[in-house]
């Protein structure tokens, strides 16, 4: 049973350094086609930890060494998964945002109305962003 938790791990370990690998070169579409590889693995490595668990038996010896190890890199792993993410959400809002305010500039009306004032501007479209992380 702790095989089969280790495996699910070393792919979900797998899984999360590919996305990362994606994430630091800005490759933002590569690291999208990978969210259901690594999906899949966490969904198998807590299948996996949650029979282990029901199992109750712990490891010793190098299978314990190993599961140390792992835990650590998939500890580092999972943290530098997260800043990457949220970098690539702050890039991708600040090009939004600036996407927006170029098309808000060129909307504007020119000139100026009666009596020297600029003309009033309607409401600004609704804009919705949807992301998923």
């Amino acid at each position: 049973m702790m095989d089969s938790l280790i495996l699910a791990g070393q792919r979900l370990a797998e899984a999360l350094r590919a996305e990362n690998e994606a994430l630091a070169k800005l490759d933002l579409p590569g690291a999208a086609a990978l969210a259901n590889t690594k999906i899949a693995a966490s969904d198998a490595f807590a299948a996996a930890y949650a029979a282990q668990a029901k199992h109750g038996s712990a490891p010793d010896g190098p299978v314990r060494q190993a599961a140390a190890v792992l835990t650590r890199r998939l500890e580092e792993l999972g943290q530098e998964n997260r800043r990457l993410l949220e970098r690539a959400v702050s890039l991708q809002s600040r090009v939004i945002e600036t996407i927006a305010g170029a098309a808000l500039q060129r909307t504007a009306p020119q000139g100026y109305a009666p009596a020297g004032h600029r003309p009033a501007t309607g409401p600004a479209r609704a804009l919705t962003l949807s992301a998923r992380a």
